[in-house]
């Protein structure tokens, strides 16, 4: 009986060891695999998401800032949401909202109107997203950055070619961007600021065209009917010089009058390579789109960037047109 008793508790105790021991070799060896798993596969970097927000993309100007943009993002990895607001300070607003409930990273603006964007900025700073402007600046809320050109120095630059260009003597059109934008602004004060220098240089008209060249075409037509006599037109941008281009031309006073814009974009510096303008001022605008994606890098890496980036301004003509790089 006692051995009887003796066998059976052996037999359990057995068991009990045996079902007690593939339990523990198997949690080992699902741990084991489980760390083993982790291990194999490094923890995956978040991708970067900036939000672009552009004034307009119905200009050569901003659709090279934005391609320049799409590269830089493509070559770091990072994602890359681009809005137009169609040079509709409204519409921006909204872009940027939109843009803000993406879960955005870092947002670039690039203003429509440097006074009304201040509340998209001021959106931003409440969202605790960091925001920078390119091109053109904001009149109000925290960037943390501005990446552009200086356009006081560009309008000099244009002032004092059309000086060098008449010998100090003539009457002049000047043809103004978006006198909202520091940019329009400042182009026009450089501008001024040269051609003041010259006592026997004239502006006899001075119009505003928004930086469109449908616009500028029909206010160089009407400035043509009024002036018989123009020696040469500084545009504010390229897109205008070319509406202006295409009213000189029409009127058959092309041999008559010097034109200079800026930005140099390519068909101005094909304008200038058949002859029809005199000159443009190199703000290269793909580089632009380049510089605000590795500014955006800077910033993501915690890396302190300027308080403001200028980047440099060349006077383009037929004589050094083909040492200008835009891309």
């Amino acid at each position: 009986m006692k051995k009887g008793l003796f066998s059976a508790i052996t037999i359990v105790l057995s068991a009990t060891l045996f079902l007690a021991g593939c339990g523990g070799s198997g949690n080992g060896s699902g741990d084991a695999q489980q760390k083993g798993g982790e291990s194999a596969q490094p923890p995956v970097e978040k991708k970067l998401k900036v939000g672009l927000s552009m004034n307009t993309l119905n200009n050569p100007f901003f659709v090279a800032v934005k391609e320049g943009a799409e590269a830089q993002a493509k070559d770091l990895g990072y994602e890359l949401v681009v809005t137009d607001a169609q040079n509709n300070p409204g519409q921006q607003l909204a872009d940027v909202e939109n843009l803000l409930q993406q879960k955005l990273d870092i947002l670039i603006v690039d203003p429509a109107d440097s006074d009304a964007i201040a509340e998209a900025v001021k959106k931003a700073n409440d969202e605790n997203i960091p925001v920078f402007t390119i091109d053109r600046q904001s009149n109000g809320g925290e960037v943390i950055t501005h990446i552009g050109f200086d356009a006081i120095k560009s309008g000099n630059i244009a002032g004092d070619f059309i000086a060098e260009a008449l010998n100090g003597k003539g009457k002049v059109v000047e043809i103004q961007g978006i006198m909202g934008t520091n940019v329009a602004r400042d182009r026009s004060k450089g501008f001024n600021e040269a051609i003041a220098k010259h006592p026997d240089i004239k502006i006899v008209a001075q119009q505003a065209a928004d930086f469109d060249r449908g616009k500028a075409m029909s206010v160089m037509e009407n400035i043509l009917q009024a002036n018989p006599e123009i020696d040469a037109v500084y545009a504010a941008n390229d897109e205008m010089a070319l509406g202006a281009l295409a009213a000189i031309e029409a009127a058959g006073r092309l041999d008559k009058i010097t034109l200079i814009g800026c930005d140099a974009v390519d068909p101005a510096l094909d304008a200038i390579r058949s002859g029809k303008m005199e000159a443009t001022i190199a703000e290269p605008p793909y580089f632009l789109g380049k510089e605000a994606i590795k500014t955006a890098e800077k910033i993501s890496k915690g890396e302190t960037v300027e308080k403001s980036v200028i980047l440099d301004s060349t006077l383009v003509t037929k004589e050094n047109i083909d040492q200008v790089k835009t891309r």
